[in-house]
């Protein structure tokens, strides 16, 4: 007997500039206790925006940017983000950095390739303590999945192809983990090489599957600032996901 699929309570709200969108299903995903994990996970990513925005000028790294404000007069969790994006930087040979150059070639500081993946990490902290209910967490696309019951139903990740975003590249099960794709498909090329300050346009998407959003995340937006190198780089690290090149071609890494 083919077993029943549960129904599944879904929201969507729209911060930090892009959709956020929660999939429950299970014991709390339609009460009282989902609705509150829901609006602690909101909070906090309102609460990020405040802080890192760079489109704000009143957000604490907007200040930090211009030379208002130093490091120890912003918030704690600043300095952990600069953290992370200096070990990305070291990783990827400065392929990726918090501070690009702009087209008239001076650096600012921008942790958007940090923030995305780390506020997700945070923000599904309330919903991964709903007892018995499994969460799909998603942020413009970036999302984290848990599964209560390491044997039960995957949540099914489709990999949109940054060409045709009526097509599928792929079709991945996740029972605990995250998904992060970097891209042109739906935001042109926004990604560069921190190096040099050219776009990053040898591949169309880098897709990658791992533990937590947080890493994947900035490994995604590595990789695409690596261009050629990308999938190497990838391999390197030891990650598993889907990079489409600029023609259309896919080449899982593994």
């Amino acid at each position: 007997m083919t077993p029943i699929a549960q129904p599944i309570a879904r929201r969507v709200e729209h911060v930090m500039g892009m959709p956020i969108s929660l999939a429950l299903r299970g014991r709390h995903a339609y009460d009282d206790m989902a609705e509150q994990a829901w609006r602690d996970a909101l909070a906090e990513l309102r609460w990020v925006d405040e802080v890192f925005s760079t489109w704000r000028p009143d957000s604490q790294v907007s200040r930090l940017g211009r030379g208002e404000v130093g490091l120890g007069e912003c918030a704690p969790e600043v300095a952990e983000v600069l953290r992370l994006g200096d070990a990305a930087r070291a990783s990827s040979d400065g392929a990726f950095d918090v501070c690009l150059p702009g087209p008239d070639g001076v650096r600012r500081l921008d942790p958007s390739g940090v923030v995305k993946g780390w506020a997700v990490d945070r923000a599904v902290r309330p919903l991964l303590a709903l007892p018995d209910t499994d969460v799909c967490l998603s942020a413009g696309g970036d999302m984290v999945c848990h599964v209560v019951d390491p044997a039960g139903e995957p949540w099914l990740i489709g990999i949109e192809h940054p060409l045709d975003p009526t097509r599928l590249v792929a079709q991945v099960p996740v029972h605990r983990g995250a998904v992060a794709t970097s891209g042109a498909a739906h935001r042109g090329t926004h990604v560069v090489d921190a190096r040099s300050g050219a776009p990053a346009d040898a591949l169309a998407s880098v897709t990658v599957i791992g533990a937590d959003l947080t890493s994947v995340d900035i490994d995604a937006t590595t990789a695409l600032a690596l261009g050629l190198d990308g999938p190497h780089w990838l391999r390197s690290r030891l990650r598993t996901g889907v990079v489409v090149w600029a023609d259309g071609r896919a080449e899982t890494v593994a």
